[in-house]
Order: C-alpha cells, then sequence, then structure tokens
C-alpha cells in the first residue's frame, strides 16, 4: 500500500517519469498551451509554477536552476524575459487547467493545461479582428448601398 506517499506514477519508471515531466513543462513554456491527460497536468503544474517565480526572483542563479530544468535554452529566454515580467505582480496560481472530456480511443480524460492570461490575450486579438472586419463589411455595404441608389 502506498500510505504517505505523494505524487503522481504515471505508469513510468523514475527517469522517464522525469523527463516526460521535464519535456511537458518546456512545451507548456515555449507554447503556453498544451493538451493533455488530467493526471499529467496535475503532475507538471506545481512544476511549471516553480519555474514561474524562479523568473520573477531573476538573478543569475534562479536562471541557473530553470536552465538545469528546462530542456531548451529559448524556452528559459523567454521564461526570463517574458513570463517573469508578465507574472510578476500575480502571487501564484499561473497555470489553468479545462477539461476537454474523454479521449477517444482509451477514454483517457483530456484537458488543456495553460498559462493563465493566454486565453484572454488571443481572445482579446480575435475580437478586435472580428469588429474590423464586420466594421468593414457594413462601411463596404453601405457604400455599395449608396452606389445602387444613385444609378
Amino acid at each position: 500500500m502506498r500510505h504517505k506517499r505523494a505524487g503522481y506514477k504515471l505508469g513510468r519508471p523514475l527517469d522517464a517519469r522525469w523527463m516526460l515531466l521535464r519535456n511537458l513543462a518546456t512545451s507548456i513554456i515555449e507554447q503556453e498551451r498544451v493538451v493533455t491527460t488530467a493526471p499529467k497536468a496535475k503532475a507538471v503544474r506545481p512544476l511549471v509554477e516553480r519555474m514561474i517565480t524562479l523568473a520573477k526572483e531573476g538573478g543569475l542563479h534562479s536562471r541557473r536552476r530553470a536552465a538545469a530544468f528546462l530542456k531548451t535554452p529559448k524556452s528559459v529566454k523567454k521564461l526570463f524575459d517574458t513570463l517573469g515580467p508578465r507574472f510578476g505582480p500575480r502571487p501564484g496560481g499561473y497555470c489553468r487547467i479545462v477539461r476537454l472530456g474523454p479521449r477517444k480511443g482509451d477514454g483517457a480524460e483530456q484537458v488543456i493545461l495553460e498559462l493563465v492570461g493566454t486565453q484572454l490575450v488571443k481572445r482579446a486579438a480575435e475580437r478586435a479582428k472580428r469588429k474590423e472586419e464586420r466594421l468593414q463589411r457594413i462601411r463596404e455595404g453601405k457604400h455599395e448601398e449608396e452606389e445602387g441608389a444613385e444609378r
């Protein structure tokens, strides 16, 4: 029995599990959104939040600790240059898990693990684009009506 044994095994040996979590954390930092299973998302969430906390602290030692955990230098650069300042005033809770439902095939519960604020920025940009297109169609429609009335 696993009494008082915390953590997620994810059906893998220790080294494979550790690599899976490091790769997943690197992907989340680089892409800001990943579709995965619920247990994997719950296992990697504290690790990603710890990396963002390191980025908020700044400093050479924090950067080296993050570089030792993350897989690519590009992800370390993004973490310290964009994500650290973006989450600076926020006291925690940098990740969000959104449930998608069961995966077709094996029925595993799929989730989206994303950084907070990512969705809002993308939605705002999409809304602004749709609004601009709608206004342009209205302007063109009015111009077409005016031209049709003149003829």
